[in-house]
């Protein structure tokens, strides 16, 4: 039997399955469904550290992006079926070009690998789409099915699951906006589908249809509309019922402008995707059904296994987008983060640069910059009711589950990373992150990333209003550890050398 007609068991045994977009929403729950049917998975992404921080055991991570297409050769090769997940929503107004042209690289590598299959995940889209979003979604599936291989294209609606950016920002809203003024929109209505069924769906598709390219719509066992979705969400948040008034004058594209002070989920994206919410949408899924038999979740039921499921995100060794653990293992902080980061050089190893900043937090070090305003916010969060811990001992190591001022150590891997996360009295969860990364012989980058999940508008209010003295702090924190590493160095190459420091007589 062939890799293209066979059973999910058989195709897992004929080649590789590649998830092309491993990195993304959908990509980051397919990688280990594919691997519990076993399947032997490749997953590829533009940048292999958020495919890291997953963990995924037994899964080969490789560096690929669509836009360049002497990265796809390697993602490729071998490959049976290969699951196309990427867009670029997120890169600005030109996204239907970049997601054009992506997809045009793609298919042309595909089929120069051999593939035998390219399975889509696009949207659910009316005759005539109104947004960029849509006819973008519907484009991309055209210009895969204009190759070689075989294009399966499943079609969806909003997904209901830990991550999905329009559950996101409908969670956001209903959490914590007893009343809402939106535009007509709200009303439209479209047939969610849970999580856990569209996965079953996407790993079934190629064992279970025939290897030709065809599209299937997918979709739950009702239409509701987006007012009736954020009303469950309330309830299964646990809050009261809430009040949404539509008015006629404000349009999907100029609700989309106030998303980032109502939510954290990803402004660029979730600004596309609301353009196509004024669309009443239907899933004709009885060809799907035929070849892949299920009962479909209904929408409250999806909502609470979507809360069961991401507190099974647990971030270890790194920080992780959405870990129950950094979000205070609260549903109603938000899933996606606001970050900052800054960035220094210093002329030193990475083991002496690591040595230097094992001193973060102690009474000689403090916090190398700024540590007067680092004093007084640790007295604001005694004033609120935290409990503040003590300063580090000076020459030790940081430890996970190690406290000390306002901070918790998640993790310290020497001499890459060092974790933390906050425990102060705040409007959301959040953590800083350093990572020391090679930059040349004797070199090493030291970059500082600062995250933040807020909890509603207080919580985006806290984050925009400390943006500007927490870069200044970041930045100078960054280059003060690195200098100091500088002269510490400096300082032993001297005493090992048995050299006199110059101007010493």
């Amino acid at each position: 039997m062939s890799a293209r007609t066979a059973t999910p068991e058989a195709a897992a045994a004929s080649g590789t399955v590649l998830v092309f977009g491993a990195s993304g929403y959908i990509g980051r729950y397919l990688v280990p469904a594919l691997r519990a049917r076993g399947h032997r998975v490749r997953a590829a992404a533009r940048r292999l550290s958020p495919m890291e921080a997953e963990g995924w055991p037994d899964v080969e991570l490789v560096r690929a992006d669509a836009l360049d297409p002497d990265t796809l050769a390697p993602a490729l090769d071998g490959v049976a079926v290969a699951y196309f997940l990427v867009h670029s929503m997120a890169e600005g107004g030109d996204f239907p070009e970049k997601e054009r042209r992506a997809a045009a690289n793609f298919a042309a590598a595909a089929e120069r690998a051999g593939v035998g299959r390219i399975v889509y995940l696009g949207g659910l889209a009316p005759a005539e789409p109104g947004s960029r979003h849509l006819a973008s979604r519907a484009a991309t599936g055209e210009t895969l099915r204009g190759g070689h291989v075989p294009v399966t294209e499943l079609r969806a609606p909003v997904v209901v699951g830990p991550g999905s950016v329009a559950f996101e920002v409908m969670r956001d809203l209903a959490a914590y906006l007893p009343v809402m003024v939106t535009p007509r929109w709200v009303r439209a209505t479209s047939p969610p589908v849970a999580l856990d069924d569209l996965l079953a769906d996407l790993v079934a598709l190629p064992g279970a249809t025939p290897a030709e390219s065809r599209i299937y719509e997918t979709g739950g066992p009702e239409p509701l509309s987006y007012e009736d979705m954020m009303r469950i969400i309330a309830r299964e948040l646990g809050r009261p019922e809430r009040v949404i008034i539509p008015v006629p004058f404000m349009t999907p594209e100029l609700s989309s402008y106030w998303l980032a002070f109502v939510s954290a989920t990803p402004t660029a994206v979730a600004r596309a995707l609301i353009g196509g919410m004024k669309h009443d949408l239907t899933a004709d899924d009885r060809a799907l059904r035929s070849a892949v038999p299920r009962d479909p979740m209904p929408f409250d039921a999806a909502v609470r296994r979507a809360f069961e499921r991401e507190t099974e995100i647990v971030a270890t060794d790194r920080w992780r987008e959405g870990a129950f653990n950094l979000r205070r293992e609260r549903h109603d902080i938000s899933f996606y983060g606001k970050r900052m980061a800054r960035s220094a050089t210093a002329r030193v190893d990475a083991e002496t640069l690591w040595r230097t900043l094992c001193a973060f937090g102690t009474h000689e070090s403090g916090y190398f910059f700024l540590n007067a305003v680092w004093d007084l916010r640790r007295g604001i969060d005694r004033v609120l009711g935290g409990r503040p811990a003590g300063r580090r001992r000076p020459g030790t190591e940081p430890e996970p589950g190690e406290r000390f001022d306002m901070w918790e150590v998640l993790a310290a891997r020497r001499p890459e990373r060092l974790t933390l996360k906050i425990r102060a009295v705040v409007p959301g969860s959040g953590g800083l992150e350093f990572d020391l990364a090679p930059a040349g012989p004797n070199r090493t980058r030291l970059t500082a990333t600062m995250h933040w999940h807020p909890a509603g508008f207080i919580g985006l209010l806290y984050w925009y209003q400390l943006g500007p003295p927490h870069a200044l702090m970041l930045e100078g924190m960054v280059e003060r550890i690195c200098r100091r590493a500088e002269r510490h160095h400096a300082a032993a190459h001297t005493r090992t050398s048995g050299a006199k420091p110059a101007g010493a007589s």
